[in-house]
Order: C-alpha cells, then structure tokens, then sequence
C-alpha cells in the first residue's frame, strides 16, 4: 500500500487527525492557492455522488489542479469487462493522485495495494468514508470548541453506514459517550460495539428517538436502500425516524444536528431554519478538509 493513501480512518494517528483539522482551518481562512499547480488527480467516482465528488474537484480547482475522471462508470470500459485492477494500474500512469468511490467493501484498499499512486478512499460500500469522517469531526470541533468528553447520538442505519462506522473508529482518540439509535434490522454491527468494549468507550443502544435533551451531536443518518438485497426489508425501515423542529425543544443550547447527506425523509424541513441545524456548514467544511487530506497526500504540507 503507497504510504501516503488513506483508506481508513484508522490510517491516521490521533496526532495526524490533529494536524489535518488545523491544516483544514488554514485552508478555509483561504482556500485559493496553488499548492498544485502542475498535478493531475483522478475522481474515479464507481457509485454515485454529489457532495464528496464536487467538494473534492471543488478543493483540487481552487488549489490551482486539474481534475480528470467520470461521475458513472458505464462511461468507463468497466462496463466492457475492464477489471478494478487494470483500471487502477492505467489510470495511475496519467495523475499524480486518485480519489475513489466504489460499491464493494475493500474496494479501495486493494486499489490501494495495486496503483502505483496515492489512493484516497471516498466511500467503499458500507465500509469506511474517511474523508466525511474528518470533516464530521471539524465540524464538532469548530461547533463544540473540543472533541473530548462528548454525548455523540447516532440514528438510523448504523449497520450499512459508513460514516458512522468511521466516525466511532476515529472518536476512540477523544473519550466520547454514544448513544445507538436504530431499528433491530439496523442496529450498529457487532464488530463495532466490540471495538468499544475494548477502548473502553461507554456506548447504549435504544429504538426510539427520545432522550436526545443530553446530547452534544445528534448525528442523523438516511436509511440506505441501495444497501438492501431485501426491499421489503427497506419498506419496513425507512420511515422509522423523522427529526422534527419542535423535538429540539429542551435540548442543550450547543447541540448541532449533523448529518452526511442527501436526506430524504429523516429530518424535516422545519429543523433547517433552527441554528442548531449544520448539515449544510458540515458539507461546506468538506472542501476545506479535503484540500487538506490532498496536499497531505502529495507531500505539500
């Protein structure tokens, strides 16, 4: 694996986390430079996109880099048997870095193993999304001023959500106490739970949306139904959850709503208005973020 990837959270040190959210407030005090003049990066984008696509070509264009790459993989020759392997071996002859998105777990570690360039991981399959991860945990710091010592709530699909998954992983360094919301069908996999136990993280696990008057970060998820093989199983599921405005009522003033995007039915419009609500400041920090874990990458910072 080329050294400078990131595939996991758990790639970076508690000190390498700390560096990376320091590095991305100085690129959001100014965000236009021309770090890389001269590079080429490859958004190879296998499953669809919005916010981690454009924020990522959004940090590469203001750093002054050129950008190549697709947005839909029956553009590419996957769609003529082209495999994951000689896809990563050709395109790592034409740019000096490649982000990727893909739909099998793993997908971006073996890419890693194989390309002859820096792989940055942009979501494999329900596995790990480290880059909204880092840009989750700025958007803690910048809200609460620390990270340490936090009620940190999740809902909704904690079994086929990454970011989640990669959030807990990279809370371990800070001392949190979580909060499991979910559905029986969803609830956070065991593995995870396990990792708690062992670095001594207090967690609970409930089914109903209540209690949240304790909470620093209500971390809302969608119900993922392009993860379902059973979509009876996603009609049973998908509604379960629905944060309205008038629920906030009685929280901590420093409560933030966050949630990685796009929503579809989990959080009212009604909360948008409420400045506790920072889905849309969380996905603007990702650029900042990114131009970090870019220049990082390449060595620049």
């Amino acid at each position: 694996m080329n050294s400078k990837s990131l595939v996991s959270i758990t790639d970076y040190s508690k000190d390498k986390i700390l560096k990376i959210l320091d590095a991305a407030a100085d690129f959001e005090a100014n965000p236009n430079r021309d770090l890389l003049k001269g590079k080429v990066v490859a958004t190879l984008f296998f499953e669809p996109s919005t916010r981690t696509r454009l924020s990522f070509e959004t940090a590469i264009n203001r750093l002054g880099g050129r950008v190549i790459g697709f947005s839909d993989a029956a553009n590419t020759s996957t769609s003529k048997g082209e495999t994951l392997h000689d896809t990563i071996r050709m395109v790592s002859n034409y740019v000096d870095l490649i982000v990727m998105r893909h739909p099998l777990d793993g997908a971006a570690r073996y890419a890693s193993e194989v390309g002859s360039v820096p792989i940055i991981n942009a979501g494999d399959g329900s596995n790990q999304h480290p880059t909204q991860t880092l840009l989750d945990l700025y958007s803690i710091k910048k809200t609460q001023g620390r990270l340490e010592n936090l009620n940190i709530y999740m809902v909704g699909d904690l079994k086929y959500g990454r970011t989640v998954h990669s959030l807990l992983m990279a809370m371990s360094h800070f001392k949190p106490n979580f909060t499991f919301i979910a559905p029986d069908e969803l609830k956070m996999p065991e593995q995870y739970k396990v990792f708690c136990d062992k670095n001594g993280i207090p967690y609970k696990e409930q089914r109903e949306l209540v209690g949240i008057e304790n909470a620093d970060i209500l971390y809302m998820t969608r119900v993922q139904r392009e993860r379902f093989q059973d979509l009876l199983e996603y009609e049973r599921v998908k509604n379960v959850y629905k944060l309205k405005n008038a629920m906030l009522d009685g929280t901590k003033d420093n409560l933030r709503v966050l949630h990685p995007l796009p929503r579809v039915n989990e959080i009212d419009v009604d909360v948008d208005s409420n400045p506790k609500a920072y889905y849309f400041d969380q996905a603007r920090n990702g650029v900042f973020v990114r131009q970090a874990v870019i220049c990082d990458s390449l060595g620049l910072i």
